[in-house]
This record gives C-alpha cells, structure tokens and sequence, in this order.
C-alpha cells in the first residue's frame, strides 16, 4: 500500500488566532515605539500633565480670575483660602492661594507664570536640537580633519560650568537692549540656549559614525544621492531616537536654569504693563516667596510645587520615551 507524502503547510498546522497574528502587517518603529509608551503608566500621567500646562499656559487669561499685576494693597499678605486666622489676613477662597505684599493674587501669577517657563524650556531645546542635529549630523559625515576640530571646539565649551556661565552672561548683558527685550526673555533663551546643543552634536556625531558605513547609505550614493541627500533624508531620520530623548530631557534642565536664575534676581523682568502677555515667571515668584516665608508661605510653596511637577513630569516623560525607543525593550 502506497503511503502519503503529503506535509500539511505550516499555516495549516496554526490556529487560528496564530494564523490572524502572521496575517497582520508588520508594525514600523515608532508604532511599536506608541504601544510601548502607552504600557508605561507614568509616562502616559506625565504626558498628561504637560498637556494640562500647555492647555493652562495658552488660555492662561480666561483660567485666571484677576490680572497677576493688579495691586489690592489692603488685602496684602492674605492666607490661603483653608488657613483660617483671627486677623484681616484670615483665608478667602476670592483668592485659593492668597495674596503677595502688593495684593496680587498668587493663583493669577502661578498661571501666568506657567507661560514663561514652558517657553523658556521649550524654545531653548527647539535651539539645541536645530543646532546639535545640524552639527553632529555633518562632523559626523565629514569626519578626519573636520570632525576632530569641531568635536574639540566642543569639548572646549562643554568645559565652562553651565550654571556659572549663565549667570556671567546674563549680569553683563541683563542691561543691554538684547537684555530687556521681550522683558528678558530673548536673553534668557540664548544663554539657556548656548551650552545645551553640544552634547545633542556629539551624540548625533557617534549615531552618524556608525549609519554612514551601512549598506542603505552605499545604495544611496549608487543611485546619485549627493551629500545633502544622505545626511538629511536617510541617517537623519535614523538618529531621531536619542534626539527626542535628549528633547524630553533637555526641557526640564532649561526650566530649574530659569528658576535658579529668577531666583537670583537674573531672570525675567518683572512687568508693568498690564497687558504684558509674560508678567512673571516662577522664579521671580520664588525670589519675592523667600522674603515672605514667614509671612505669606504659599508665596513660596506655590511656585516651589509647580516646578517640582513640572520637572518630574517631563523628566517621566523622557524616562518612558527612552524605553520606548529602545529596540532592546521590544517584548
């Protein structure tokens, strides 16, 4: 008696969930990169919150209740709504944080603030990463001579403590017109902006090291790709991994720089106009805070906290980006 031969085909022998699984589409990086950052749980808080600061720092008028400049003297020093005392200071919920030495209210100002320091982290790392991409991107490409002089230009600049550096260049030039433009906030985001881009450029520089001797860049030259062709549109697009990281990292440091800077007395301006759309930020509520501790605590408790979310929330953020454009935590 004759015996089949007969193999069943491999699909065959799969279920058919199995089956439905190989039938899909395979899923492109930053899809899987998504699935991975919605897992992780913090990340996804932390993405909320800085959706919310955004939210705040766009219609900060219409969330906030009274103009953060405009002064209420006989209502100074005013308690949080739930501290009850026996004075005129007792706590109103008219204003939920109290009041500054002038009778600002401190929600109004902590709202308002949000502007600045979202802009002033935002705007500095938009800076870097144009700066460090385009750099690292083209030492990185160029290599030999090249390469070693401006990696060592930027060896030198790395060298200059960050926080030293930003307060000699903003106590010299705080008075120039570059100083009180925009109410200091030009000058803060270059000073912020100085320092932050050269780690981006040697990072992008070791990405393009190892990409520009790969097989796709040898097809790219083959068919008549020039310099500018390769560098932006096939290794750039391969070094965006460790450049949103470095983003999500980068904004969070410009922010504690602004703190620490307005804590000074080196940040931005305080404004007189009430129409100003920056009147203060967080840092200047801080130094004005420390003076009043005694007196007004949430002066300083307020901004304190609000930084602290902030920070936290990027620095999550950036923690879930980095695992998730890991190829390593692929599961």
């Amino acid at each position: 008696m004759a015996v089949s031969t007969t193999i069943a085909k491999p699909s065959a022998l799969l279920g058919a969930e199995a089956q439905q699984i190989l039938s899909r589409p395979p899923r492109s990086l930053w899809s899987d990169a998504w699935l991975r950052l919605k897992r992780n749980k913090a990340a996804v808080v932390s993405m909320v919150i800085v959706v919310l600061l955004a939210v705040v720092a766009i219609f900060a008028p219409l969330i906030a209740p009274y103009n953060p400049l405009a002064q209420d003297t006989p209502n100074a020093y005013r308690q949080a709504a739930w501290i009850k005392t026996d004075d005129a200071k007792t706590g109103d919920w008219r204003w939920p944080l109290g009041t500054d030495s002038l009778g600002r209210d401190v929600w109004s100002r902590l709202i308002y603030g949000t502007r600045v320091s979202l802009a002033v982290g935002l705007v500095p790392m938009i800076i870097e990463v144009v700066l460090g991409l385009s750099i690292g991107l083209f030492a990185g490409f160029a290599g030999g001579h090249l390469d070693n002089l401006i990696m060592r230009g930027i060896d030198i600049l790395l060298a200059f403590p960050d926080l030293l550096l930003f307060i000699i260049i903003t106590a010299a030039l705080r008075d120039t017109p570059i100083g009180q433009a925009f109410g200091g906030l030009l000058l803060l985001f270059i000073v912020l902006s100085i320092l932050g881009w050269g780690g981006l450029a040697r990072l992008v520089r070791g990405q393009v090291l190892g990409l520009k001797e790969k097989e796709f860049v040898e097809a790219a030259r083959s068919v008549g790709s020039n310099r500018s062709q390769i560098m932006f549109r096939h290794l750039m697009p391969n070094t965006l991994s460790p450049v949103i990281v470095f983003a999500a990292f980068a904004v969070p440091t410009a922010i504690i720089a602004e703190a620490t800077l307005g804590y000074l007395g080196l940040g931005v301006r305080p404004a007189v106009d009430p129409s100003s759309p920056f009147p203060t930020s967080w840092g200047t509520m801080l130094l004005e805070g420390n003076s009043a501790i005694s007196v007004q605590p949430w002066m300083l408790l307020a901004p304190a906290l609000a930084v602290a979310i902030t920070l936290m929330a990027f620095t999550f953020l950036g923690d879930g980006l980095r695992d998730a454009l890991d190829p390593r935590m692929k599961q």
